[in-house]
């Protein structure tokens, strides 16, 4: 792997537009090759005016234990520009065009000051069979004073067909069973998921994806508008998957040192269908979910101690 130090932030704009070029030459393959460069980006501060957008935008309302401490997701954040950089490139196998975020896994070693100057680093880790097409796994990593305090495993999914007995991705349960995309429900056999208790509903306002895009920097067309989003297959604009984490940690919370997990099963539509909530479980022991109508799923998590 080749180390890339960057003097600054890539700016945004106009990655997605050279990933959307050039996704109609890409052949995706679980055996094609992809970027090894691992992009560094030194002596980061955090913005603190979008920031605190990006707090209001997914609820994280910080309390005197954790005022000036960053939001657990938020390092993803200031990582998806060097993440963009990657997967726009020419040398990266899959079409940026209809790409989907399907998990993330962190991992917060301690808390992350939002005073502190941080060393950013993203590389991609590698391509994996799945299912439904080939996944790749981005890597966010965050150090402070030469320590690793954050890191991410993101997988992204390119489908496209497969052979017979192609295995599941990472996380995958085995077998025929398939999650529940838009409009589909559970086939023959298939058993509904079980639910967690309710602990809040929350009503999603319409420019939900243009607020969370403005302080994110994803400014991705399916999560900022209906005709954009129907231009791509999609009934609806839909949610960005990472503020559904966002905001489910944010009524969660998490310990200073944690170990998440979070799986996204569908896209949740902007707006919602009626009742026009969705509801967040938690069940006490870790795991949170968000949910709509008919207990559809559109995100399962659990939060845990780290490994020792």
């Amino acid at each position: 792997m080749t180390t890339v130090t960057l003097s600054g932030t890539p700016a945004p704009a106009p990655l997605p537009a050279r990933g959307a070029l050039r996704s109609p030459f890409r052949r995706p393959s679980r055996r094609a090759g992809f970027p090894r460069d691992r992009l560094v980006l030194p002596g980061l501060r955090v913005d603190l005016a979008r920031l605190a957008a990006y707090e209001r935008a997914c609820g994280f309302a910080p309390g005197p234990d954790d005022a000036d401490a960053l939001p657990v997701t938020y390092p993803h954040v200031l990582g998806f520009p060097l993440a963009m950089r990657l997967m726009s490139g020419r040398d990266f196998p899959l079409p940026l065009l209809g790409l989907v975020h399907t998990s993330i896994g962190i991992v917060r070693r301690t808390g992350l000051p939002v005073t502190g100057e941080y060393e950013l680093a993203v590389h991609i880790a590698g391509l994996a069979p799945h299912r439904r097409g080939t996944e790749a796994t981005v890597v966010t990593e965050l150090r402070a004073g030469g320590d690793a305090v954050w890191e991410s495993r993101s997988t992204y999914l390119a489908r496209h067909r497969t052979g017979p007995g192609a295995a599941p991705g990472p996380g995958e349960e085995p077998g025929p069973r398939e999650e529940l995309g838009p409009g589909k429900e559970p086939g023959p056999g298939k058993e509904p998921r079980p639910t967690l208790p309710v602990a809040a509903e929350w009503r999603l306002a319409g420019d939900l994806g243009r607020r969370y895009g403005a302080a994110s920097g994803d400014r991705n067309p399916i999560h900022l508008h209906p005709l954009a989003a129907r231009l791509f297959g999609l009934p609806s604009a839909v949610a960005h998957g990472m503020w559904t984490v966002a905001r489910c940690l944010a009524a969660h919370g998490a310990p200073e040192a944690a170990r998440i997990r979070a799986r996204f099963r569908a896209p949740l539509p902007l707006p919602l269908p009626l009742p026009g909530t969705v509801a967040y479980g938690a069940d006490g022991t870790g795991r949170f979910e968000l949910r709509g109508a008919g207990d559809r799923p559109y995100l399962t998590g659990e939060v845990r101690a780290p490994a020792p």
